[in-house]
């Protein structure tokens, strides 16, 4: 067997083994390693550009924010499981598997490829301007929706402190 292809193998075998215990997450988790992967490798790139230094402290802390992502989209899963799960106990057949989950993988995918370019923008790289404007049209959007979620458990906060209910 050639060199490529034992490498072709150990792919397909890593490749079925996700998808076998991930079913249809293993498709946005590799695609978020990958843009993770490249958004790191560009911010590395684009350190230099912004006139940042390259530290192995910073770089370990970048590193430790990308695998934060995937503990995010194991606390999505975790909230599918559970929800599953009671949905059961309480006699409700609801065979969706990994919303939760899914939905936060291409939030974090969208976070990535707007990073990505933010780099490259950094690095001065020219790309199609349907891209950037495409680009902020979602980061506009992230933040709205973002700022408008802040803003209304601010007052939820405010109303509960204004009537005397504790938080804790």
């Amino acid at each position: 067997m050639e060199y490529l292809d034992k490498i072709k193998f150990v792919v397909v075998v890593a490749f079925t083994a996700l998808s076998g215990w991930l079913g249809m997450l293993a498709v946005p988790v590799i695609l978020l390693f990958v843009l993770a992967t490249f958004d790191y490798i560009t911010g590395l790139a684009a350190a230099k550009y912004r006139g940042n230094k390259i530290s192995s402290y910073k770089g370990f802390q970048g590193i430790m924010k990308k695998v934060c992502l995937f503990y995010l989209i194991a606390v999505g899963a975790i909230l599918d499981y559970t929800l599953l799960y009671a949905s059961q106990y309480i006699g409700v057949d609801a065979r969706v598997n990994f919303v939760i989950a899914s939905f936060v993988a291409v939030w974090l995918i969208c976070n990535e490829i707007i990073s990505i370019l933010e780099n490259m923008k950094d690095m001065n790289v020219k790309f199609p301007s349907f891209l950037e404007k495409l680009t902020q049209n979602i980061r506009t959007q992230m933040e709205n929706e973002t700022d408008s979620k802040t803003q209304s458990d601010n007052k939820d906060k405010e109303t509960d402190n204004d009537t005397g209910k504790s938080n804790s």
